[in-house]
């Protein structure tokens, strides 16, 4: 199993950013996927879940209408577009399989992301 993280970097608040995440070694498309993220000396927060056929989403509170995920099982790939940025998205992101809460059942090696004032 593999996640791998891209497309994360340094950006101004209101910006936009586009993760991605490659998937290999697993049943993809029958898989829910997720982004979870994490800031310096602070916990796992889950940002958002997109079913395996990718028909239902869901956001975080703090993330909702400013982010969208998305996937394409032809690829084996998920994406983030995340738009509106604030400081406060700052954080270590992780693209995981499972719903991001209850179960995580393999996660990536991240990719930074920072939104600069």
């Amino acid at each position: 199993v593999q996640l791998v993280e891209s497309g994360g970097g340094l950006v101004q608040t209101g910006g936009s950013l586009s993760l991605s995440c490659a998937a290999s070694g697993f049943d993809f498309p029958l898989r829910a996927m997720s982004w979870v993220r994490q800031s310096p000396g602070k916990g796992l927060e889950w940002v958002s879940t997109i079913s395996p056929s990718g028909d239902r989403t869901w956001y975080a509170t703090s993330v909702q209408g400013r982010f969208t995920v998305s996937r394409d099982n032809t690829k084996d790939t998920v994406s983030l577009q995340m738009n509106s940025l604030r400081s406060q998205d700052t954080a270590m992101y992780y693209c995981v399989r499972g719903d991001g809460r209850t179960v995580i059942s393999a996660k990536g090696r991240g990719i930074q992301v920072t939104v600069s004032s």
